[in-house]
């Protein structure tokens, strides 16, 4: 869950509703300085699709001490949640191998620091992580080395860069109002080494509203749409008064132009 404050209200964003976004991201991806992604439906499944390990704690959220459900980097991945993110890989694993491959990948990527594909927005590989997640980590390593024998492995690399970047997108999108800001390096085309690329920076024009340049997108001034919930700032009684709060909470709908 994405947890944003509004004055006296809460906005909550499911991490499946952030997925989406991005899905929107990749499925729009490409034009005549952008590689359209390749193989295109596999990509866009896994960028819609990546977060959906979250599925599970949206149908029961937690809410924490500080009476607020604490947002998805508060969420310990303890053996139930990494249950839903293997869970997640493998679904899409069955619907198809190469989308579940770079779900996978995206997974152990965020504790590895996003295998060093991205210089900025920086971040840094874990210093210390639980066992189980070691585990889940050595488990899907082992089986994502053998779905890129199978495959371009430069292409692979590129594809699992590309899911960096519309996840950072999506964060973008997601945790704030659009700011200034900018990704580096973004893949331009499939390269040798998957790592190649240009700085994209992102410049607000309102609240709604934001410039890219260069631009990725296939249509100008393509429109992207993003799902959430608004709820009271208030002291629940318990969890069961929150979670009333939170199912029966109007769905809302923002739609960003990307110019």
């Amino acid at each position: 869950m994405i947890v944003r404050h509004d004055g006296d209200k809460l906005i909550l964003i499911g991490q499946t509703d952030h997925s989406k976004l991005v899905g929107q991201f990749a499925a729009h991806w490409g034009n005549d300085q952008f590689a359209i992604p390749k193989p295109y439906e596999t990509i866009a499944r896994a960028a819609t699709f990546h977060d959906f390990g979250w599925l599970r704690y949206e149908t029961n959220p937690v809410l924490a001490d500080n009476n607020e459900t604490p947002g998805f980097r508060s969420i310990a991945a303890d053996e139930d949640q990494l249950k839903s993110f293997q869970w997640c890989i493998d679904w899409l694993s069955d619907v198809d191998p190469y989308s579940g491959l770079i779900v996978s990948m995206h997974r152990t990527g965020l504790w590895r620091g996003r295998y060093n594909t991205v210089a900025h927005p920086t971040m840094n590989a874990a210093r210390s992580l639980a066992p189980g997640v070691e585990e889940f980590i050595a488990t899907n390593e082992a089986r994502q080395a053998q779905g890129r024998a199978a495959r371009d492995e430069a292409e692979v690399w590129t594809n699992y860069h590309l899911m960096q970047v519309w996840d950072l997108l999506g964060l973008y999108f997601c945790c704030q109002d659009p700011y200034e800001d900018y990704i580096e390096p973004v893949p331009q085309t499939y390269s040798a080494d998957g790592k190649a690329g240009v700085k994209m920076t992102l410049t607000p024009k309102d609240r709604t509203t934001v410039a890219f340049d260069p631009f990725p997108f296939a249509e100008k001034g393509v429109e992207v749409q993003l799902a959430w919930k608004r709820i009271p700032r208030i002291k629940f009684k318990d969890q069961a008064d929150f979670r009333r709060a939170y199912f029966q909470a109007e769905n809302e709908m923002t739609t960003f132009a990307l110019i």
